[in-house]
C-alpha cells in the first residue's frame, strides 16, 4: 500500500499534474502501473481518510491539547515508530513544521499503514503527504522538503 501512496505523491499530487479525479479511471491507471486491486483500494481508502481528518468540523482532541503537552506513545505505536521516528517528530515540532495536531495526524496515518518494516525515510514521506493536504501548511511544506531532498550533513537530531 506504501509504494501506491509513494507512487500517487510524486506522479500525481507532488509534480503538480493534474489529479485524476474519477476512482475507476485512477484505479485502471494503478492497476496498469503494476499494483494489485486490493492495495490500490487500501491506498485510496488511506488518503480518503486523510482527507477527512483534514475537513473535520470537530477534532476535539486536537483542539484542547495544551501547547506544551508531552506525546505518550502507545505500545503500538512505539513498536511502528522507533525512537529515531519518534525522535525525529519531536525534532519536527521543534523546528515549528509539525504542531501537536498535524503530529497526531501524522501518527494516525503511520498506524494505518501496513507497511512491515517502516522506517525513518517511510515517516518523512508521510509528514510530507500530510503537509501538503493540510491548508495553512504551505511553508512547513516546503520546510519538510527540504529536509526529505537535502543530503545529511550529519545527524539531523
Amino acid at each position: 500500500m506504501f509504494d501506491i501512496l509513494m507512487y500517487l505523491f510524486e506522479n500525481y499530487i507532488h509534480s503538480e499534474m493534474e489529479v485524476v479525479v474519477d476512482h475507476d479511471e485512477l484505479t485502471n491507471e494503478l492497476t496498469r502501473a503494476g499494483f494489485r486491486h486490493q492495495e490500490i483500494q487500501k491506498a485510496l481508502a488511506w488518503l480518503e481518510r486523510l482527507a477527512d481528518l483534514q475537513q473535520m468540523e470537530t477534532k476535539s482532541y486536537l483542539d484542547v491539547a495544551p501547547q506544551q503537552s508531552t506525546r505518550i506513545y502507545t505500545a503500538a505505536e512505539m513498536t511502528r515508530l522507533d525512537s529515531q521516528s519518534r525522535g525525529f517528530l519531536m525534532y519536527l515540532e521543534n523546528l515549528g513544521v509539525l504542531d501537536f495536531a498535524t503530529r497526531e495526524v501524522v501518527i494516525d496515518r503511520v498506524m494505518e499503514l501496513e507497511t512491515p518494516n517502516f522506517t525513518l525515510d517511510d515517516l518523512k514521506w508521510v509528514v510530507l503527504m500530510v503537509l501538503f493536504n493540510v491548508p495553512g501548511q504551505e511553508a512547513a511544506y516546503d520546510q519538510m522538503e527540504g529536509l526529505l531532498f537535502e543530503e545529511a550533513e550529519g545527524p539531523l537530531h
